[in-house]
């Protein structure tokens, strides 16, 4: 047993980057204050491999100067934030873009012990026993779900069925996709489940989970669609209901907010990001992991600063909203996720957003000028309402989540008006409070009996 993993232990090596193992073998780095998501109104995290913008342009972001959680140096991977791509962690098995079956191509035939000794090794080489931040998991290739793998996901209902006609030769043809159906979800369960269980268990601390779950299937297809309603598509309630066994392994729920830039400064950019977080939320709501004290999993959604495919930063448009009261692209996103009620966002991007010293300049002004100052407000925005209706307790949602009432965007008639009286009336009249673990109450007033929390 010993050898085998010292063989893994040796194997891995060889795969990680050396950069990876300079920065993370001797002993991972260490966390500044973590996202503390549990009694924060609002967190933003990095999640953005700009680490080269400071190290070789020597263009300094400035995060922290407006409360964003960072990894130390900026780092990609880190004791605050880590995501894990299929070839990050374990033995993921799925098939690439040139045909190749990598390990084992299907669930059905991929090594899970072998995956999960594999990931134990990777978390003892890159994360602190202690750490508490942010753990996304981000396998996109294949769907728990059979049905949802459609278009180029396709592959693997063929495969599947494929292996069940050379085992089973004496079933239909329709037989056939039944089974290959059940034995692809069974399998595709268990490399999920057993994944997140042992991370979990590993790392308790963390918050962990799937990018891009749950799912709401609400993708806005024209540029003009007089009848977009942003809801959930048909039925997709009933298939995140089916992945229950999934919301109860994870300690977060990290579902795509991510914004094409045909809906720039639209309304309907709004109601497709709204109801991805109300279907989150819902499923946070109902399922919650053994180690949460009976509070709802904290949703963060994962949003770009710029449009998706692009690097072009998501718009303020500024003079317009002054002039015809319309929401900005932040309003849309970030904006919309605190006032509903999210616990935060993560920002996510691509190497191209450092590409070169240019490149990083551009987004050094506009993390200055724009999305930096736009994030300190409405992080303080949140911070006032929880604590003027929440007594601290607890972070603000919107009593009616269609009403696009915003914390970030307090009407003037409030905003003009220093009183704290004046933006309470105004939280108490369109907001209420999801209390912390340990408090309880219309606004969070109340310590519950043997929480183990100090007293206010």
């Amino acid at each position: 047993m010993v050898l085998s993993r010292l063989c893994l232990l040796i194997l891995l090596i060889t795969l990680l980057p050396r950069a990876s193992l300079s920065e993370n073998l001797s002993h991972p780095d260490a966390a500044a204050a973590g996202p503390d998501l549990r009694d924060r109104p609002f967190v933003v995290v990095w999640n953005m491999p700009t680490a080269n913008c400071q190290k070789r342009h020597n263009v300094h972001l400035d995060l922290q100067d407006f409360g964003i959680v960072e990894n130390r140096k900026q780092r990609f991977q880190g004791q605050n934030v880590t995501i894990f791509y299929r070839d990050r962690l374990g033995n993921y098995p799925y098939i690439s873009h040139d045909g190749r079956e990598v390990n084992g191509g299907i669930p059905q035939l991929g090594d899970l012990a072998s995956h999960l000794s594999l990931v134990d090794l990777q978390l003892d080489i890159l994360l602190r026993p202690g750490f508490s931040g942010v753990g996304v998991i981000d396998w996109e290739e294949w769907l728990p779900l059979w049905e949802n793998n459609f278009g180029s996901k396709m592959e693997y209902r063929r495969l599947s069925k494929q292996l069940v006609s050379q085992e089973r030769l004496d079933l239909s043809e329709k037989e056939v996709k039944l089974l290959a159906q059940q034995e692809f979800e069974e399998s595709a369960r268990m490399f999920m489940e057993e994944t997140l269980r042992l991370v979990v268990r590993r790392r308790p601390r963390g918050f962990w989970g799937f990018y891009g779950f749950p799912s709401c299937f609400n993708k806005h297809k024209r540029k003009r669609d007089q009848t977009y309603t942003g809801h959930c598509h048909a039925g997709t309630k009933q298939k995140n209901d089916r992945l229950s066994w999934l919301w109860a392994q994870s300690t977060a729920l990290y579902p795509s907010i991510y914004l094409p830039q045909r809906l720039a400064g639209s309304t309907d950019a709004a109601l497709m990001i709204r109801h991805r977080l109300l279907e989150a939320l819902r499923v946070a709501s109902l399922w919650r992991h053994g180690n949460s004290n009976n509070q709802a999993t904290p949703v963060l959604p994962y949003a770009r600063l710029a449009f998706t495919h692009t690097l072009d930063f998501l718009n303020e448009v500024a003079a317009r909203s002054q002039c015809l009261g319309l929401q900005t692209d932040l309003e849309h996103t970030l904006g919309e996720s605190a006032s509903l009620g999210a616990a935060g966002v993560v920002l996510w991007g691509e190497m191209k957003f450092a590409k070169s010293k240019q490149q990083c300049i551009l987004l050094r002004d506009y993390i200055h000028t724009v999305v930096g100052p736009f994030i300190k407000t409405l992080r303080a925005d949140a911070l006032r309402c929880s604590l003027q209706l929440c007594f601290s307790h607890g972070r603000c949602a919107r009593r009616r989540p269609n009403s696009g009432r915003s914390l970030s965007s307090v009407p003037v008639s409030v905003s003009h008006n220093d009183t704290d009286s004046a933006s309470s009336k105004y939280f108490q009249r369109h907001f209420r409070c999801q209390c912390y673990s340990g408090w309880t109450g219309t606004w969070c007033q109340r310590k519950m009996v043997g929480s183990g929390q100090d007293k206010s």
